[in-house]
């Protein structure tokens, strides 16, 4: 069963790196969806895949990345659209 997130990560997430680690990690865990800087500082992110890489790619996003301090994140949780691929929205 196809699991969908929409995340929005807050903190120090922009200038690090954060959406090619995320890209890396979603395509390791064979995850879809996207990645994109706000205007606001944060980084909003969509990943779909299985509920367990789902939690897995947060966990590593918030805890493990090397330069990147997440304050806060909002999960929304949404129904699968059927994306295909991950990609960096710039």
């Amino acid at each position: 069963m196809v699991y969908r997130i929409s995340v929005v990560f807050k903190g120090k997430v922009q200038g690090v790196r954060f959406r090619e680690y995320a890209r890396r990690w979603a395509e390791m865990l064979s995850l879809n969806g996207y990645v994109q800087n706000m205007s606001d500082g944060s980084v909003h992110a969509v990943f779909e895949g299985q509920h367990q890489a789902v939690q897995e790619i947060i966990r590593k996003l918030k805890n493990e990345h090397p330069n990147a301090e997440v304050a806060h994140i909002d999960i929304q949780v949404e129904e699968p659209e059927g994306l295909e691929g991950f990609k960096i929205i710039h």
